[in-house]
């Protein structure tokens, strides 16, 4: 199973101009086909007048789809694609537009200008390491709860929900890989007063 992946934290853009032609990279995340279909569609929209919005994405499910559209075959989809491939992004959608200058730009020159439309949306996107992760839930005394803060810090981890009731009731997502590590240290410094439970597992990243 994937323990990790990187995908990025939100959408984002940037543009260049070559032989007078004007290419617009786009890059946003998504998780499925369809979230990568509508942002596809969305940029469409968006650029209607465009001569070309060409795109590739790639899921951590292994998915991967590009489409030229209307391009050489092979000179736009296939050069983005390897380019999210060569960055280590999965999760991502990248659309590429082109407003056509009036100057043909042969195979290789657009080969070039697609992968450097694709690569500018990458590098404009703020990247974000998705890690598998454990949420634990726990009740305890308060006389517990200053110790818990004192050694809450040592671990990747973040505190999701906190009620003050009869007790402390608190659910902290872990680095999977520290759990079990935080659960024998936490059931050791309460005598088994407070023993962690596993409510979910998935994937989340820290900041």
């Amino acid at each position: 199973m994937m323990q990790e992946y990187t995908t990025i934290l939100g959408p984002a853009q940037d543009e260049f101009v070559e032989r007078k032609s004007r290419f617009i990279g786009y890059i946003a995340p998504v998780e499925t086909e369809e979230e990568a279909m509508a942002f596809i569609a969305q940029i469409k929209q968006q650029n209607r007048d465009a001569t070309h919005n060409t795109y590739a994405y790639i899921l951590k499910n292994g998915v991967k789809r590009y489409s030229d559209d209307g391009e050489p075959q092979g000179t736009a989809g296939v050069p983005m694609l390897d380019c999210i491939e060569k960055e280590g992004l999965v999760d991502v959608a990248v659309v590429v537009t082109r407003y056509f200058g009036g100057i043909l730009l042969g195979a290789g020159g657009l080969v070039r200008a697609y992968s450097h439309g694709a690569k500018i949306a990458v590098d404009a996107a703020q990247r974000k390491l998705m890690t598998t992760c454990t949420l634990l839930g726990m009740e305890l005394d308060y006389s517990f709860y200053g110790k818990l803060n004192y050694i809450l810090p040592k671990y990747v981890c973040r505190v999701e929900q906190l009620d003050f009731g009869a007790v402390v009731s608190m659910k902290v997502l872990f680095k999977q890989d520290q759990c079990e590590a935080f659960i024998k240290e936490v059931t050791e410094m309460s005598a088994a007063l407070v023993v962690p439970q596993v409510l979910e597992e998935r994937f989340d990243y820290f900041a």
